[in-house]
């Protein structure tokens, strides 16, 4: 592609380089799901073997892919975000914000969703995926920890926007976040009595929900999703709201094959949400064991 002078200091024009089309933005958005080895991708973005190997060794030569030999024979490899590649992750999630709000919604700034929309319909086409290997997010201590609890027959994954954020205007479903944990704080005894698990993700920083997490004693897991890669993995619905994107609440109850069992969203109603995420989640541990 030739490019005009003044694009070669553009930052802008050069990150339009590496993209380069449609079919690489649909390849980093796959592989940023976990969809990380050759067939799966073609499965997922419906492209010739052809056309993909020629956007996989584009990207892979851009330096924000590269190959991870997984089999000898024959030769299978898995196609990996470098730190480059992670360094988009934020971008595509931006794009996905982007488009449900002024392509698929009406431009306003919402943290719920209609019933009728792509947003609503993205998440409950969840039920029955598989949330990719290890997918791992910073917890309040700054160490990675597992999205899913390893040692849980069930997990309950809750998405909220943030907890003592000033929103400044208000924003339709962006409030209650405080409220939210509370009660799940409060259910935690049947929780774990039931053998499952509760992990709470947000875009806030770690010190962030440390912080929030000791005031409240909040006895689960929050984890950070402040570099967006749960949002990207699982095609999360975000707004934008108090300078940051962030997390649409809703839950996910995952069984321990890390399965996504059942969905709720959007959440307008908290502590029926809680409660019926007990439910569903006891439900689930059961038909464990």
């Amino acid at each position: 592609m030739r490019m005009h002078n003044a694009d070669e200091t553009c930052g802008i024009a050069q990150a339009a380089l590496v993209l380069g089309d449609w079919w690489n933005v649909l390849v980093l958005r796959e592989v940023a799901r976990g969809h990380v080895r050759f067939d799966a991708l073609a499965a997922e973005i419906g492209l010739s073997r052809k056309v993909l190997t020629e956007r996989l060794g584009g990207l892979v030569a851009q330096g924000v892919l590269r190959r991870s030999l997984y089999q000898r024979r024959p030769v299978r490899y898995e196609y990996l975000l470098t730190d480059a590649g992670i360094a988009l992750v934020p971008l595509l999630v931006a794009m996905q914000d982007w488009g449900d709000r002024w392509v698929l919604g009406d431009g306003s700034v919402t943290a719920t969703a209609a019933q009728d929309g792509a947003e609503y319909a993205r998440v409950h086409a969840l039920a029955g995926t598989r949330l990719p290997d290890g997918l791992e997010l910073p917890g309040t201590q700054g160490a990675d920890v597992p999205v899913v609890a390893p040692d849980a027959a069930a997990t309950v994954l809750f998405t909220y926007p943030g907890a003592g954020v000033d929103w400044g205007e208000p924003i339709p479903g962006a409030a209650g976040c405080t409220l939210e944990n509370r009660l799940f704080r409060d259910a935690w005894p049947d929780f774990r009595g039931a053998g499952v698990d509760v992990r709470g993700v947000s875009t806030q920083l770690p010190y962030e929900q440390e912080k929030f997490a000791r005031t409240e004693k909040v006895p689960y897991e929050l984890l950070s999703d402040a570099q967006h890669r749960l949002a990207a993995a699982l095609r999360l619905p975000a707004f934008r709201g108090a300078g940051r994107l962030r997390h649409k609440r809703l839950i996910l109850v995952i069984d321990a094959e890390r399965t996504v069992r059942h969905t709720l969203f959007p959440v307008v109603d908290i502590p029926h949400a809680v409660t019926e995420s007990l439910r569903l989640a006891i439900d689930c541990a059961r038909t464990r064991r």
